[in-house]
């Protein structure tokens, strides 16, 4: 059955993408993929993630900095991603958040930016996808003293605990999974899966990067988010067509396409 799935965070712009990039985008559907949202790292990833959501009906996007790129940021970079969201196809602001394993920004940096993007969703009245790598206390910290009436989004490609996934989720978000929860010793992604509520879930490939078993190692694409929802599935005893479907209802949710 086509149009199965929706693949909440892949990055489309990437250039490991420029030799088949349409060839690949137009082959989705036919692959089970039936929406995919690409978010941006940085203003030129952003701008190609807005021109790549309008020229395809079933590609949407999201502009902001990820935490690697903050030490570029400034107010006029933020007055762009003010200005592009005003696509009808920019549906959140992201990829944003806090990156301690590699430090490529100073940490205050990192912190001050993943602030001022989370009041810019807060302006737009969108939802937030958020990056979060070593940097759990700091994260749910900073969401916490930046909340607000309506907040919602993304923990995209989790990997803290159920713990501390039920704390993201008090706060109105969603907790998407990616490859490594098919990885054979991820244990934590694994009971993640279990225990999420299954309105709280998504799922993602985070293309072209994390692919899943059984391609690990080859570029990701968004037509293998199919075997993260198979594991997903056969781990919370479920069919793999109601794994696909309850996902897609949660994205269509949180993003209220």
């Amino acid at each position: 059955m086509a149009g199965k799935f929706i693949d909440s965070h892949a990055h489309l712009d990437d250039k490991r993408f420029d030799a088949d990039r349409d060839e690949l985008i137009n082959s989705l559907y036919d692959n089970d993929v039936e929406a995919v949202l690409n978010p941006g790292a940085d203003l030129k990833s952003s701008k190609e993630a807005v021109l790549l959501a309008e020229k395809y009906p079933f590609i949407y996007a999201a502009v902001g900095c990820h935490p690697h790129d903050t030490k570029f940021m400034n107010d006029d970079t933020m007055n762009i991603f003010r200005n592009m969201a005003k696509s009808n196809k920019v549906i959140g602001i992201g990829e944003i958040g806090l990156d301690y394993y590699y430090d490529n920004s100073d940490r205050d940096t990192q912190k001050r930016w993943f602030r001022e993007q989370i009041r810019l969703a807060k302006e737009l009245d969108l939802p937030y996808i958020v990056h979060d790598r070593d940097a759990h206390e700091d994260i749910l910290r900073i969401m916490k003293e930046e909340y607000y009436d309506g907040v919602r989004g993304i923990l995209h490609c989790y990997s803290g605990s159920v713990e501390l996934s039920r704390e993201f989720i008090k706060l109105g978000f969603y907790i998407s999974l990616a490859g490594p929860v098919t990885f054979k010793k991820s244990r934590v992604p694994k009971l993640v899966a279990k225990e999420v509520p299954f309105d709280r879930l998504l799922i993602e490939t985070d293309s072209p990067y994390l692919t899943p078993e059984p391609y690990r190692g080859k570029r990701n694409e968004p037509r293998y988010v199919k075997y993260v929802a198979e594991e997903i599935a056969k781990i919370r005893n479920v069919s793999i067509d109601e794994c696909a479907e309850k996902t897609k209802e949660n994205f269509k949710a949180l993003f209220n396409l």
